[in-house]
């Protein structure tokens, strides 16, 4: 099958993949997906409730957590209309704008992640390092900049991919592997030199996630330093307790972002159906699981979720007495 392109590139169109030979069994496969996607929102919009509604939560870590949150509440939403439509509509056809679109906010916004968990890295340096100048340093104005300089270096940086790759006829077969686009893929589609995306790309992630990556590791080495300093083997572990959310969200992000990467790069020969579930494992596990790694290993967070319920349901009791 090949790309349907005509005069006008707005006519063009891709062919997103659903699980090739299960397509009898996608309604069913839609189940697990629907749960998914439902918690990811709920979880992540809980979270995000719970942060601004309690007073008591306003500080630069909850901060920092609802930046996380609503970055994975935007990266599950802009993968959902395509990868549902798939499962319950056999919707398999997308045009380009709409695919690039879908891949600008996709890439951008994992760039987004990577940033803020940059920034959360910084605060738990700050928070154990340096605890004296904790709320002089990380101050709500400072905090909105980092958050605002994120969006705006992610959003710069993948803006030129869609440029890049509406240049491009696309000659060979229009298939895409996922159910949503990615620019990796679409740009082995076209029919001229891709060099200059290889480059571009390369270039987008050594600067971002590669840097991003090295911070984090660096500031928990300084962190590391610092907590073995402290003489008292309690504040020690509690020092360290403070980390263990976060090492958590960084390993759901970077492990299935490198282990995707991987597949992509050098596992050409793997079954069609690997490629396709470490997608699905790279964008939807970290906006799954954060949400519950915070509830569990943040009592605050945990205490305040529990409120909420008890007041529901106590609001509730009253009503039918």
């Amino acid at each position: 099958m090949r790309i349907l392109y005509n005069s006008s590139l707005q006519k063009a169109t891709f062919f997103l993949t659903g699980f090739q030979g299960l397509e009898d069994l996608h309604g069913w496969i839609s189940i697990p997906f629907c749960f998914i996607y439902l918690t990811v929102i709920t979880g992540n919009l809980t979270i995000i409730h719970v942060i601004h509604t309690d007073v008591t939560l306003h500080e630069p870590m909850y901060y920092f957590l609802a930046m996380l949150a609503l970055t994975d509440l935007g990266l599950c939403l802009s993968t959902l209309p395509t990868v549902m439509g798939i499962f319950w509509f056999d919707a398999r056809d997308i045009g380009i704008p709409a695919c690039f679109t879908q891949l600008f906010f996709i890439h951008t916004l994992s760039l987004v992640e990577s940033s803020v968990l940059l920034s959360m890295s910084i605060d738990r340096y700050v928070a154990i390092c340096n605890p004296l100048r904790y709320s002089t340093v990380l101050t709500p104005a400072r905090i909105i900049r980092m958050g605002l300089s994120s969006v705006f270096r992610s959003a710069l940086l993948i803006l030129p991919l869609p440029f890049l790759l509406k240049r491009f006829q696309y000659c060979h077969s229009h298939v895409l592997a996922h159910a949503y686009c990615l620019h990796l893929e679409i740009m082995k589609l076209a029919c001229s030199s891709i060099i200059v995306n290889h480059i571009y790309g390369l270039f987008v992630v050594a600067c971002t996630v590669g840097v991003d990556s090295l911070l984090i590791f660096l500031s928990y080495a300084l962190i590391l330093r610092t907590v073995l300093s402290i003489a008292s083997h309690h504040e020690r572990l509690r020092a360290l307790n403070t980390c263990v959310s976060h090492i958590c969200a960084v390993l759901l992000f970077y492990i299935p972002m490198i282990g995707l990467s991987l597949v992509h790069r050098f596992g050409e020969h793997l079954p069609r159906t690997v490629h396709l579930l470490m997608s699905y494992v790279y964008l939807l596990v970290p906006p799954l699981m954060n949400p519950i790694v915070y509830s569990i290993k943040t009592k605050q967070i945990r205490q305040r979720i529990v409120k909420k319920f008890e007041f529901i349901k106590s609001l509730k009791g009253f009503q039918q007495d």
